[in-house]
């Protein structure tokens, strides 16, 4: 897809240890391809349910079709990616126009969810879990 010379509107994203750099091109050259570091989204993501999530700001704004989305991500695993993804593209939505803030935000496409690995305790064999007590 040649995206050289076209306006686009950008976001980040992040989730985890995932990190999305999510672009949209909202031109008349857009024809609704969504590519994830230069692969179609269904085979970079091919697990079931997450291509619906990644697809939920563009169906709260009803967009889909109407725009080319190009990501970058790194780190992480598939969860993380995908929310990244999905966070990256409501902002970068939000960028395009500061009204759809209140559409993304009631579908929860807004909020980052801060949960992330707890670091390892020393003592303990991983952040909480403890060795088997033994009495002898």
């Amino acid at each position: 897809m040649e995206i050289e010379n076209r306006q686009y509107y950008e976001g980040i994203g992040r989730r985890k240890r995932a990190s999305a750099r999510v672009r949209i091109y909202m031109d008349e050259q857009a024809n609704g391809s969504f590519e994830v570091n230069d692969k179609e989204v269904r085979d970079y993501f091919p697990r079931f349910g997450d291509y619906d999530t990644l697809l939920g700001p563009l169906v709260d704004t009803d967009l889909v079709g109407q725009v080319d989305v190009t990501v970058l991500i790194q780190g992480g695993g598939i969860t993380g990616q995908t929310d990244a993804v999905r966070l990256g593209l409501a902002r970068a939505l939000v960028e395009y126009d500061e009204n759809l803030r209140n559409v993304l935000r009631a579908g929860g496409h807004l909020s980052r969810d801060p949960r992330v690995k707890e670091r390892k305790k020393p003592g303990l064999k991983r952040a909480r879990k403890a060795p088997t007590y033994t009495k002898r």
